[in-house]
């Protein structure tokens, strides 16, 4: 048998490198050519065709539901993830820690393996609008149509980077390192400017402005900036780098449980509290970006508000409690079972009963619905369909209190969590504690004040009541770690972690979050596009088709289900895929001691 020296597979490395990047940019000419071509066809077929077709056997709505969804969640994931590994490429650049540089190149490696499935999902979409729905895509097309060309050149660049970023990772080490974190920076300028475009053409569906009483288009620049397109814009940044991190964490997990050995288990273990970590900290904030596009709903139309939140809708909303409690609860749980392989933790175990009571009640009062689904003869004896003690819970003062004080909790859970095996050597310790928990405390106060209050003044003014409960709670996480940080550098440490010394249930949970956020994601996608009604356009273009009613909530739960099974199932088949090369394979070299040597890994 032939064989081979070190030259002749770096040879062999590079061609393969090369051909990959002709690929990518033969793909990326390709998505170009589609992008451009296919909407001039559309204009034409649309002129004189008929407004609908028929997809068969599933009906056109559920196709493009169904593709829609899953394309939208592998987008989400290639947007959030290379935002958090550029990150912790930074923090190996400055800790010359290895573990950081090989952790970011996982994450990128997800990225890399998710590409091509969404470029392809991406593609299809197209088909299925440009086929079922020619008179509305050609109306779109002829609104937005000089942004598709700065999209598809943007998709284009973000192929050719993210390829560039992946295989000149060893190429470009050493001195030459700050080339491959631009490149990663680069990356995420690209996906972010084409997340900001694809944004404008949904939410001019849902806000439409720049167009006159007939709908054509007066500004290009007021279509895209509507009434909704930065609080989508905000919304959806903090909700991918969610869904990024807790598929990341997912990832960590299906990892972890399939590990032979410690050091594995060990690395995983860790890479899984990063993703984790990097969930969590966008998650306290998310709900805050929801109150944004909430209010910019009802400015741009109190129907639409009212249809969202106290019309048919409203029983949606329960089903968004249910889930965000479980993102919260389940989030502090896999913390508390972090604590366990963490020397010097005990101390803080006393709390926990406590934590839990408070997200135990806010995760009830969210839950509560303002109407209850009951019979004649219970209504008669509740005298209506409120409940007469518990739908004063119902409302939305109630439940801003209740999701704040959980987002408290959860960064009180994180706070003992960091400073589990940390003592603090600082002689002003003691104050800086006292001064922690005093603004807690009244980041609580305020909060409840402002809930309470708002039962007894105008909708008006209790819409205004949830800025200030918002900036009561990021005041006080911003205050509580300026004070943090400083008071435990220098610590003295009860014990390293004991990484990969986690219950296996723990990996459980972080797949359970990832599943959680993804259908809860299809669901408010639902409810984005649900209170348009028929209409493709909001009050400029109605849907005629014979799906112009807005199904079900039973209907869309078993879809979004049934579409989060698909993803799932696409997303693990590209995990085994990519554990397949790495089996015999030892991951850097980086062993146990490596993995968690040191108290302020986390």
């Amino acid at each position: 048998m032939p064989s081979f020296s070190h030259k002749d597979n770096a040879v062999l490395r590079t061609g393969a490198v090369a051909g990959q990047l002709v690929r990518a940019i033969w793909a990326g000419a390709m998505v170009l050519l589609l992008l451009q071509v296919m909407p001039a066809l559309a204009q034409e077929t649309a002129k004189g065709a008929e407004a609908y077709r028929a997809f068969p056997l599933f009906g056109s709505r559920l196709a493009v539901w169904g593709i829609a969804q899953i394309h939208l969640n592998f987008a989400a994931f290639i947007l959030g993830v290379p935002i958090f590994a550029v990150i912790v490429e930074i923090m190996g650049m400055r800790t010359k820690d290895p573990r950081y540089d090989w952790l970011a190149h996982q994450f990128v490696k997800l990225v890399f393996a998710a590409f091509s499935t969404t470029a392809l999902l991406g593609g299809l979409l197209l088909f299925l609008l440009i086929g079922y729905y020619p008179k509305f895509f050609s109306y779109l097309t002829g609104i937005f149509y000089s942004t598709m060309w700065i999209y598809a050149a943007l998709f284009f660049l973000e192929t050719f980077t993210v390829y560039l970023w992946y295989y000149g990772w060893d190429w470009l080490s050493g001195s030459r390192k700050w080339i491959h974190l631009g490149l990663g920076i680069l990356a995420n300028l690209f996906g972010t400017a084409i997340l900001l475009i694809s944004n404008a053409w949904v939410t001019f569906m849902m806000s439409p402005r720049g167009v006159d009483e007939a709908g054509k288009l007066t500004s290009l620049w007021q279509a895209i900036n509507n009434y909704t397109w930065m609080p989508i814009n905000i919304h959806r940044i903090l909700a991918n780098i969610v869904f990024g991190g807790t598929i990341a964490a997912a990832y960590a997990a299906f990892r972890f449980l399939s590990a032979k050995t410690h050091e594995e288990r060990a690395l995983y273990d860790w890479m899984g509290y990063i993703g984790n970590f990097v969930a969590i900290s966008s998650l306290l904030v998310l709900p805050f970006a929801g109150y944004y596009l909430g209010r910019e709903i009802y400015s741009f139309n109190q129907t639409m508000g009212i249809t969202m939140m106290g019309g048919f809708m409203s029983w949606l909303w329960v089903l968004q409690a249910i889930l965000i409690g479980v993102l919260f609860i389940g989030s502090n749980y896999y913390l508390w079972l972090g604590m366990e392989r963490i020397p010097g933790a005990e101390r803080y175990r006393k709390y926990i009963p406590y934590l839990i009571m408070v997200l135990a009640a806010g995760f009830m009062v969210w839950a509560t619905p303002r109407s209850m689904v009951v019979t004649l003869q219970e209504s008669r004896a509740m005298g209506g369909t409120h409940h007469p003690v518990l739908g004063f819970l119902g409302v939305m003062s109630a439940k801003n209190t209740a999701v704040n004080l959980m987002i408290l909790t959860t960064f009180l859970s994180f706070l003992l969590y960091r400073r589990a095996n940390r003592i603090s050597v600082k002689p002003w310790a003691g104050m800086g504690m006292a001064a922690q928990w005093v603004i807690f405390g009244l980041a609580a106060v305020i909060v409840t004040f402002y809930g309470v209050y708002g039962y007894f003044v105008e909708s008006i003014v209790r819409i205004g009541f949830s800025v200030y409960q918002v900036m009561a709670v990021l005041g006080a996480i911003v205050l509580v770690m300026t004070i943090d940080i400083p008071m435990f550098k220098g610590a003295r440490s009860t014990g390293t972690i004991r990484w990969g010394q986690i219950p296996p249930r723990s990996q459980y949970v972080l797949i359970l979050l990832a599943v959680t956020f993804t259908w809860l994601m299809g669901l408010m996608g639902f409810a984005r596009s649900g209170i348009r009604q028929h209409w493709h356009v909001y009050g400029v273009m109605r849907d005629t088709s014979v799906d112009a009613v807005t199904p079900a909530l039973g209907y869309a739960a078993n879809v979004i289900t049934t579409v989060t099974a698909i993803f799932f199932a696409m997303v693990f088949f590209i995990f085994w895929l990519g554990s397949l090369g790495e089996k015999g394979k030892h991951p850097h070299g980086m062993g146990p001691a490596t993995a968690g040597s040191s108290e302020d890994r986390r």
